[in-house]
């Protein structure tokens, strides 16, 4: 099913390339969601927060899998507070998050 899912999706892509269209890859509420809570820690790697766009830093964590990432998120971690100071946020928020705070370049 995911394997059908990621054709249609390459497909649908390609198709708004070849069209002149296409769309961002991360929403606009994703990258405001990251300036108001996260940039402060991650821009800079304040408290060894791992830094926005270093795969390096985030293969370990990722090795952990997206469901640890995200209860240790809502649970705080190290230096940051529970749900990251982002009370309003869900785990699908965190879920967009974490893919913005590795796929995205400073």
């Amino acid at each position: 099913m995911r394997y059908l899912q990621f054709v249609a999706l390459a497909l649908l892509s390609s198709l708004m390339i070849c069209c002149g269209k296409s769309s961002p890859k991360f929403s606009p509420r994703t990258v405001q969601l990251y300036e108001q809570h996260c940039a402060r820690c991650h821009d800079v790697g304040a408290a060894n927060a791992p830094r926005r766009g270093e795969a390096q830093a985030w293969e370990k964590r990722l090795r952990k899998g997206y469901p640890t990432l995200i209860k240790n998120i809502n649970s705080g971690l190290v230096a940051m507070p529970p749900k990251g100071g982002c009370a309003e946020c869900t785990d699908a928020d965190f879920d967009a998050l974490i893919h913005y705070l590795v796929e995205s370049q400073p």
